[in-house]
């Protein structure tokens, strides 16, 4: 007695399924995020070339700019293969760095540093990359090549552990200096040899209100915002021509 014919074909593998086709590469995107992960990089550089106090790798900034450097360097690769853009939680993260650099730098670290004199251009060009072009680019980017509606409230939490990471560690390093150290604290917010932990404690937990704060807002003006990269797409591909084979 035969088996049914339908015993006898071969079982479909899940390996045997076409694979996706890969989306066109976004050379402009790409080159934009290039740029972008360039300016992150080479403030951090610079300022480890030129030494600072307390050490560079101790500033909020610096460690913000390497991680902007890091998301966009692998957003722009991902750019130029065609694949699916960075998960929204960490475009916003890296947006939130961004802007308290940024944000924190231009209206309260101003008011507690002196600038560079004339003299010194390698540390203007370094604090002019590493609090304004930076931030600004991270924000450009945000505004042109990623579409809106992606941003959730529920990825805010997930964006504060960086900040209460580095509040951590700003602290610990503190605590294992002696006292009287030069630049024990890196910030002066930050100063339990004049504040005490709790007042130090209580300007940070202000600190992560306001950037709560922040984040909200990030995430509304997410949801307001126009689809820009969505035009550019649609404009583009009004004006490529059909691809090859597509006319019978």
């Amino acid at each position: 007695m035969t088996a049914p014919r339908t015993a006898l074909l071969p079982r479909p593998r899940a390996a045997e399924v076409l694979p996706a086709p890969t989306a066109p590469r976004r050379p402009w995107a790409t080159a934009l995020r290039t740029l972008a992960c360039g300016a992150a990089a080479t403030g951090p550089a610079i300022t480890l070339a030129t030494g600072s106090t307390p050490p560079p790798l101790i500033h909020f900034t610096v460690l913000a700019n390497l991680l902007v450097a890091v998301a966009f360097g692998w957003s722009a690769v991902r750019s130029w293969r065609g694949a699916p853009p960075l998960r929204p939680y960490l475009t916003g993260g890296v947006l939130l760095l961004a802007a308290i650099t940024g944000l924190m730098h231009h209206l309260v670290l101003v008011n507690y540093t002196e600038p560079p004199g004339p003299s010194s251009a390698w540390p203007l060009a370094a604090t002019v990359l590493l609090h304004t072009v930076t931030p600004l680019a991270v924000a450009a980017d945000w505004l042109l090549l990623t579409a809106p509606r992606t941003l959730r409230l529920a990825h805010i939490p997930l964006w504060l552990t960086v900040p209460a990471a580095y509040l951590a560690l700003a602290l610990t390093r503190g605590a294992l200096l002696a006292p009287g150290s030069p630049a024990r604290y890196p910030y002066p917010f930050l100063d339990v040899d004049t504040y005490g932990y709790a007042g130090t404690l209580t300007q940070a937990l202000a600190l992560g209100l306001l950037f709560t704060a922040l984040a909200t807002l990030i995430t509304a003006a997410d949801h307001l915002r126009p689809n820009v990269a969505g035009w550019i797409q649609h404009r583009r591909n009004r004006i490529s021509p059909p691809a090859a084979g597509g006319l019978k």
